[in-house]
């Protein structure tokens, strides 16, 4: 047999050490699968899923796994992340008990349960490691078949360093576009459209992906008859089998338990996608899972007493034993004596875990006990503090909830006393240090952050040059394809005819179809080919067409992307620019304007709303000087409108937080952003008219927002406050509401009840008719601020109705 790490010929004996090494590593894995579950059972973990069943194909997996390749898989793939090197059995229990230090739980300190597996793809500062130096792994998220959009952009950027030239740093991401995308996933998630999407883009691009679907014909209780026709995965996508008419998959059926045979079907999957850049899927079918779906349940529940024995007798590390002594590769005896150690291993490394987990909150514990102690000795309610104190100390193993709990209690019993602001300085001080380990890094911590970016004014020639907005984002987008050799963009459209309102065109002709394409009608997998190219070094730009469609992609925007800084804790980014375009067309399906949805379901990633094309021009060049992900909705019924052309493309800057005061008054403060904003215009001339000044504010950016408190300062000379949004009411108007109220108290400064004006609550009626009795006109807008005036100052503004 040939070594599958060199395909040399190699010794019986070195073949004997790498095989006896594998089911080490299978072994371990199983033990801390068993080990797992009962640090759940006794209450130590919260919840536990293991990857029992699966290990021998993840060992197969692992050795055809190089230096720059990455994984984006799910929950079961712990022996696959144990056999790379990138886990050990101490920091496996660090993540099921939650650690919230990044060196005890390198996966996400605690910010994901544990099965969820990372590589770190960053530095301390943010910025990138060599990652053909390393194998990789992208972080998983739980949503089933969530991590298949992801996977093909990871494979695509493969396509991507290999075909285009003048990338800068390009060897720190990829040695020739030689890197494989390696996907996992259970044979149930299939029946999960992200998975039949993906499989069918892979294949349309044909990308250097491999997926291996994990079959033990279950879903947690569900047979795959019920999952999946013919119960059969690969037999139903055998039509994606490539042949001699035409592009497709290399289909490859594997039995799960079959060491040989998944060494060799892993070693062929990988030669095919890695040179040929051709995708495999691996169907690895007759797998088991020996302790059922996760701690919350029962196998037995649902398996017959054929299937359990069935699952008995084909487990995978029982073959793979039974294996090895038939061939002489160790006796029984010598099997059972390195199990026998690898379990006391197990062991060790779960206790270090536990003792690493427990101690620091232990020493906060006696800390706090101590100061308690100290304030009792004096305090009139001693007999309160020390009852507390005392059931404090009564808890061996606390956790932070358990400690600040008592503090907070304590605090309201002494509040008149002089030893509260000492008891309160803790407090303070605990949650300011504490917090952190649960909050940081939503957003990029990095000196890359979207606030290190500095404004650059449009300049203009004199006389400025009118022309259609479209052709300022056509230049400018021109301007960045030069500028940034691995900037690229891809949507629906967006490639030959060179988007939908001609925001690129000529682009693909002059960059060529890999940097300027056009995608199938598959939003999901749209944006998941922007996160893996993000998240390998490239500068994509993902295009959904119509800002509705965006729906298709929101989960993988709000699991996936908004999620990914925080849930490794800083140490993966995929720095994605989403374009998209809407407000103010008619119709249901086209002129939606769901901001509230949007904002609510993505914190994470940065909305960003301009109100003309030069705006949105200037934020797109912000951008790329970041390392953060943002969504940019360009107005809809704006490309064709005239606007100045900036001589400086490429160049200028929107700044990212920062409102803009469009219009002065001293009577009302109207707040408003994108489309709208040309109504709320015209509805404050009309009101200059009756002289009702209208001091105008373009909110810019909904996430974040108005970082510098500009519009408190408006609401402080006018103390008056409009809010106009074509959102649903209670949309992004009343986000809008609450940032100006709860974070920028500019409550004290009012004279009137602040008000919202937003749309009806229906979508938006087919016509013009149908807009303007669906969405805030002038109109609308101008009787509610007279309406606002009117109860200020009747005898001047008399009402209207």
């Amino acid at each position: 047999m040939t070594n599958p790490q060199t395909k040399k010929e190699i010794s019986f004996e070195d073949f004997k050490t790498e095989v006896l090494n594998d089911y080490k590593i299978a072994i371990t894995s199983r033990e801390c699968s068993l080990l797992g579950r009962r640090e759940v059972l006794t209450g130590k973990a919260k919840f536990g899923i293991f990857g029992d069943g699966k290990e021998v194909p993840q060992l197969a997996m692992a050795k055809a796994f190089k230096n720059g390749d990455f994984r984006s898989g799910y929950y079961r793939d712990q022996t696959f992340m144990m056999a790379i090197g990138e886990m050990s059995i101490q920091q496996f229990f660090a993540g099921l008990y939650g650690h919230t230090d990044i060196e005890h739980d390198p996966m996400s300190a605690g910010r994901q349960m544990g099965g969820h597996f990372a590589t770190h793809s960053l530095n301390e500062d943010g910025s990138w490691k060599n990652l053909t130096l390393q194998k990789n792994s992208s972080a998983d998220i739980s949503p089933t078949a969530g991590q298949m959009p992801r996977l093909l952009g990871l494979a695509q950027a493969s396509k991507i360093y290999r075909n285009v030239t003048g990338i800068h740093n390009k060897t720190n991401f990829s040695i020739n576009g030689n890197e494989i995308a390696w996907g996992t996933i259970g044979n149930a998630s299939t029946s999960e459209g992200l998975f039949f999407e993906t499989i069918n883009a892979a294949g349309v691009l044909q990308v250097p992906m491999v997926m291996s679907v994990w079959d033990d014909e279950y879903g947690i209780s569900v047979h795959a008859r019920h999952q999946t026709t013919k119960e059969n995965i690969s037999e139903i996508l055998k039509g994606f089998q490539r042949d001699e008419n035409g592009n497709g998959y290399e289909i490859i059926r594997v039995k799960g338990w079959d060491y040989p045979a998944l060494v060799d079907a892993y070693q062929k999957a990988a030669q095919i996608a890695r040179e040929e850049h051709v995708p495999v899927l691996i169907h690895v079918n007759e797998l088991t899972q020996p302790q059922g779906h996760s701690t919350s349940g029962s196998h037995e529940r649902y398996k017959n007493a054929e299937r359990l024995a069935w699952e008995s007798d084909f487990d995978c590390v029982r073959q793979m034993k039974l294996w090895m002594i038939a061939l002489n590769i160790a006796s029984p005896e010598e099997l059972d004596e390195m199990e026998n150690a690898i379990k006391k291993e197990v062991l060790d490394g779960k206790k270090a875990a536990w003792e690493a987990f427990v101690t620091p909150t232990k020493n906060e514990q006696k800390e706090l006990i101590a100061l308690l102690d100290k304030i009792a000795e004096t305090s009139e309610k001693k007999d309160f503090i020390n009852k507390h104190t005392t059931e404090l100390k009564g808890i061996k193993e606390p956790i932070r909830k358990e400690i600040l709990i008592t503090a907070r209690k304590v605090l309201r019993r002494i509040v008149n006393e002089s030893s509260r602001k000492e008891l309160a300085d803790w407090i303070v001080n605990y949650t300011e240090k504490i917090q952190p380990k649960f909050s940081s890094h939503l957003f990029s911590q990095s000196e890359q952050n979207v606030f290190s970016v500095e404004e650059v004014l449009p300049t203009y020639n004199e006389p400025a040059e009118d022309a259609d907005a479209r052709l300022i984002l056509r230049d400018n987008f021109d301007a960045i394809f030069s500028k940034y050799p691995e900037a690229l963009i891809f949507g629906e459209d967006a490639g030959n005819i060179g988007d939908v309102n001609q925001g690129l065109e000529g682009m693909q002709e002059k960059y060529g179809e890999l940097r300027v394409a056009d995608a199938g009608i598959r939003e999901a997998t749209i944006l998941g080919q922007g996160i893996g190219m993000a998240m390998r070094g490239l500068r994509p730009i993902a295009e959904i067409q119509y800002l509705d469609y965006l729906l298709y992609a929101i989960q993988i925007m709000s699991d996936d992307l908004a999620t990914l800084q925080y849930r490794t804790k800083g140490k993966q980014k995929a720095p994605l620019i989403i374009r998209t375009r809407g407000h103010r067309l008619e119709g249901i399906w086209h002129s939606g304007s769901p901001m509230g949805m949007i904002i609510n379901a993505i914190r994470g990633i940065h909305v960003l709303v301009p109100r003309n094309m030069t705006k949105a021009a200037g934020f797109y060049n912000t951008l790329l000087e970041t390392d953060e992900p943002a969504l940019v909705v360009e107005c809809l019924n704006g490309y064709r409108l005239k606007e100045k052309m900036p001589t400086n493309l490429g160049e200028f800057k929107t700044p990212i937080g920062v409102v803009e005061s469009i219009r002065s008054g001293n009577d009302i403060t109207l707040v408003s952003y994108g489309s709208t904003l040309r109504l709320v215009q015209q509805a404050a001339r009309e009101l200059s008219e009756i002289g009702i000044e209208s001091e105008i504010i373009d909110v810019q950016s909904l996430l974040p927002f108005d970082i510098n408190h500009d519009i408190v300062k408006s609401i402080a000379e006018t103390n008056r406050l409009l809010v106009i949004d074509e959102d649903v009411p209670g949309g992004a108007s009343a986000y809008i509401l609450q940032q100006i109220l709860d974070v920028q108290d500019a409550y004290k400064y009012l004279d009137s009840k602040p008000e919202t004006l937003a749309a009806k609550p229906h979508r938006p009626a087919y016509g013009t008719d149908g807009d303007y009795f669906s969405k805030p006109s002038a109109e609308d807008i101008f009787e509610k601020v007279y309406a606002i005036m009117s109860e200020a100052k009747p005898d001047e503004y008399p009402s209207l109705y």
